[in-house]
């Protein structure tokens, strides 16, 4: 072991912690500060020597003994992780912070704090300006239909079950079970991968059902982090963290409406055990409220995962999922409805020909055959982009092999080769094929069993079973166990 002094090693520290992208800040017992990395000052707009040796209070006038992170955990000796503050700094500056604040003990006795914080300021700024659009918008429409008397459809809403292209058996049974559950108010979850049109299939329930008139409000749950999410969704209340204002959530802005959540299973397991609470009971409280707010909003959930894979993965609470499967729709993957492609191939074309203004009639023989066999893991999304993608190209009235992306005319040789150069496809679409045939071997060695061929690749049989649903590789007759 090299025989370093107590100096050269707080040397190294220094340098690693002002490499790292978050704010670090060290008090004393008393509030004064000890150590203050280059991300803070930078993030703070202050230089290190401005705030070293200075008391907090000192630094950011804005905080007091009740709202200061760090004096609460001085005083109380408890950590608080992941609250969210807005500060204004002795310049002036005002700066909005998720953080999290540590104790330091010695020999049993509290010698002060740490402080690791990340910059949400223009996170924060977005939230507030999703909120306060929907706040505008919900107003505007209720002025307008005072005045008019009439109600005018969700201008947000664009789709309808018209606008679901395909003749498949899976597609209409989709589109009239989907008619079918836009009559009443229960959850929705509505899974698929991605790229197939799950947020198609979300708002055509809301046009069809009675709530048409009312606000459909979309909200991306991997979009904020998990304290940000809680307060958009359910709002605020003026002192519920510094900076907080009196503000509804998205749930309020979508009273009599619909709540569209997409990526459920990215939103935190608390944010979860929250959401499920205005499930049964209709009702909720902005953060940092008391108050019981009375919500009727309907739910409708997607997921571009197997939902048991996300429960086994903690991904997403086994009672939420039971309670926002009162329906379920699944939206297949392209691949699986291959029939459908030639109707999609034209209704992208017409739609392109009003955009960019061609003349476009069709596509070729050796197209179509490329379109006919080619996996599409991007789904009905990756076929609208390779017409966009040929028409931006086009000089006649046909799409031609050479007008398709370089990774889809080389299909067949990503397929069967193991070897592939980076560049010529895109990196899922690689592992896809690789993956495909990976599984069709096992199956083959194994006779069909997919315990087997689970065990031969080493993984669950569940998740083998998954794959080869999604790949269309095995029907249920042809699998055994």
């Amino acid at each position: 072991m090299l025989n370093q002094s107590h100096e050269e090693v707080n040397t190294y520290l220094e340098l690693v912690i002002n490499h790292i992208t978050e704010a670090v800040q060290v008090v004393n017992s008393e509030g004064i500060t000890l150590y203050y990395n280059k991300f803070a000052a930078e993030m703070d707009g202050f230089q290190v020597s401005d705030v070293v040796g200075k008391h907090i209070f000192q630094v950011y006038p804005s905080l007091t003994l009740e709202t200061s992170s760090i004096m609460k955990v001085l005083k109380t000796g408890t950590p608080l992780l992941d609250l969210q503050q807005t500060l204004v700094t002795s310049t002036g500056k005002i700066v909005s912070i998720m953080c999290s604040t540590y104790p330091l003990y010695r020999n049993g006795v509290i010698i002060g704090a740490c402080d690791i914080s990340r910059d949400i300021t223009k996170i924060k700024e977005l939230s507030e300006r999703v909120i306060n659009l929907h706040s505008e918008l919900l107003e505007t429409r209720t002025s307008e239909r005072k005045k008019t008397k009439l109600l005018e459809r969700d201008n947000s809403v664009r789709y309808t079950f018209n606008d679901i292209i395909g003749s498949h058996d899976s597609i209409i049974k989709l589109k009239i079970l989907g008619q079918r559950i836009s009559t009443n108010s229960s959850s929705v979850l509505v899974v698929g991968e991605t790229g197939t049109g799950k947020e198609l299939v979300v708002q055509s329930i809301h046009s069809a059902s009675s709530r048409k008139d009312k606000p459909f409000v979309a909200q991306n749950c991997a979009a904020f982090p998990a304290t940000l999410l809680e307060s958009i969704l359910f709002g605020t209340v003026k002192g519920s963290f510094t900076g907080a204002e009196d503000r509804p959530g998205l749930f309020e802005l979508s009273h009599g409406g619909t709540l569209f959540l997409d990526e459920i299973n990215n939103m935190p397991m608390e944010l979860q055990s929250k959401l499920l609470r205005v499930l049964q009971d209709g009702t909720l409280r902005r953060l940092g409220d008391n108050k019981i707010r009375q919500v009727d909003v309907r739910i409708i959930a997607c997921m571009n995962v197997d939902p048991e894979e996300a429960m086994r993965n903690k991904e997403l609470r086994i009672d939420l999922y039971y309670r926002l499967n009162v329906v379920s729709l699944t939206v297949p993957p392209l691949r699986e409805r291959r029939s459908d492609i030639p109707a999609l191939t034209a209704h992208f074309i017409q739609m392109y020909n009003r955009k960019l203004h061609c003349l476009v009639s069709g596509i070729s023989d050796e197209s179509k055959q490329v379109f006919s066999t080619h996996l599409w893991p991007g789904n009905v999304r990756e076929l609208q982009h390779t017409i966009e993608h040929a028409m931006n190209i086009i000089s006649g009235p046909v799409i031609e092999l050479e007008h398709l992306p370089t990774h889809m005319r080389q299909g067949k040789e990503l397929a069967s080769e193991d070897q592939v150069t980076l560049g010529e496809s895109s990196l899922p679409i690689i592992l896809s094929n690789v993956e495909i045939k990976y599984l069709t071997q096992a199956m083959e060695q194994c006779g069909g069993n997919i315990s087997k061929a689970a065990i031969l690749l080493g993984i669950p049989r569940q998740t083998l079973q998954y794959k080869l649903k999604m790949y269309n590789l095995c029907s249920s007759e042809k699998a055994n166990y």
